[in-house]
């Protein structure tokens, strides 16, 4: 019996064959995977008792989210972000970033539309407008991946649905500046698109960049879809929690789709995720400074092959990322698969975020410790300058 064709068009999620690779050379160092070395907050605790204690919590609750933690959320988006919900939009609690994204993508488009996504793209978002049988348009970012703004305005068709906007960036660890948001966020209100702007890593920013939230503009939200997480600032990772802000219109197929999906996110990881925001920023900004360490060493290290001629590291002001353009004639999937079975070290190949010509590894250092970054980077340094 054959699988859908639709699925058939849709790319093998990268992670999960590394991870094979992995088990199959045990001692491997992973600077793969993008999450952090860090758990969820104390604050949790407390709230899960409480969760435990009440049996009423075992039963479906609200198909956005429980009312406790929609506030938390509004206060936090108001604070940190500058959005503050009215009669224009609306909030809506997810399992996870990922979903936030699917759900914008059936409640805007049909089959055969297109969704403008710049290149290099996070892959699980081209995997899902392409399992909605519509069409992803990649339009290359500049050499520092940044946004090519004539690029975007020249890509929309009669057919284009929404711009794509991820910042801080994965795979680049790119932050994209106020001035470029802006403009795309007014591009897609003259052209009466949606604005998907992906916030996942907006406390994770270094060398004075900083994060921003389109839709906290004027007259924003009638157009732009704002999708949050607490995977990687918070630790929460397998609790998948996020939530998105979205226009009011959109409310009715929203509500469909995650009826449908879910019924309603899972119950005790909203009761974890208030524990969670009661921890507040300055809690996030203390574990950020072990990665920040971490950061460090890699950054030195790669920067060591960068004055060798072996790669090309453009600047990364954000996330956990560096994007590496290796000098070599090998694929990057060939030179990932060697760098574990001849050096212990994984790293994602560039071909799974649309980079499809030349070597580009993405290196992950949010979950590495600095002893464990020095480990892992050292492998990376070895294998890239026997290889490259």
């Amino acid at each position: 019996m054959p699988e859908s064709l639709r699925l058939r068009a849709v790319q093998a999620p990268i992670i999960p064959v590394i991870a094979d690779l992995i088990r199959r050379h045990p001692g491997t160092l992973s600077l793969g995977q993008g999450v952090v070395g860090y758990g969820p907050p104390p604050e949790i605790h407390g709230r899960l008792e409480r969760f435990l204690a009440a049996p009423a919590n075992h039963k479906y609750q609200p198909v956005a989210g429980i009312p406790e933690l929609l506030a938390a959320v509004t206060a936090k988006l108001a604070a940190e972000n500058g959005i503050r919900l009215d009669q224009d939009n609306r909030l809506m609690v997810t399992a996870g970033g990922n979903q936030a994204f699917m759900n914008a993508v059936l409640a805007i488009a049909d089959p055969g539309d297109e969704f403008i996504l710049p290149t290099p793209y996070y892959f699980n978002q081209e995997m899902a407008v392409t399992m909605a049988n519509c069409r992803p348009v990649l339009v290359p970012t500049d050499a520092n991946y940044q946004l090519d703004l004539d690029a975007l305005r020249a890509a929309i068709t009669p057919r284009t649905r929404a711009i794509v906007t991820v910042s801080p960036n994965n795979p680049t660890g790119a932050v994209y500046p106020e001035a470029a948001l802006r403009a795309v966020n007014q591009l897609c209100a003259e052209r009466g698109l949606y604005h998907l702007s992906d916030e996942a890593y907006e406390h994770f920013t270094y060398d004075g960049a900083a994060h921003f939230s389109a839709a906290s503009l004027p007259g924003a939200a009638a157009h732009t879809i704002s999708l949050f997480s607490l995977s990687k600032s918070h630790g929460f990772a397998s609790w998948r929690v996020g939530w998105m802000v979205y226009p009011a219109a959109l409310e009715p197929a929203l509500r469909k789709i995650q009826d449908t999906l879910l019924i309603c996110p899972p119950v005790v990881s909203q009761h974890a995720a208030v524990g969670a925001l009661e921890a507040g920023v300055g809690w996030v900004r203390g574990q950020r400074r072990g990665l920040e360490a971490s950061r460090e060493i890699v950054r030195r290290e790669l920067d060591m092959l960068v004055a060798e001629g072996r790669c090309v590291v453009p600047p990364a002001a954000g996330a956990f990322y560096f994007l590496v353009r290796v000098r070599s004639e090998r694929t990057a999937l060939e030179m990932a698969e060697r760098l574990i079975r001849e050096h212990g070290v994984a790293v994602i190949p560039g071909n799974a975020f649309g980079l499809n010509t030349g070597c580009h590894l993405r290196v992950a250092y949010g979950a590495l410790s600095p002893e464990t970054a020095r480990d892992g980077i050292g492998r990376l340094v070895a294998g890239l300058r026997s290889l490259a």
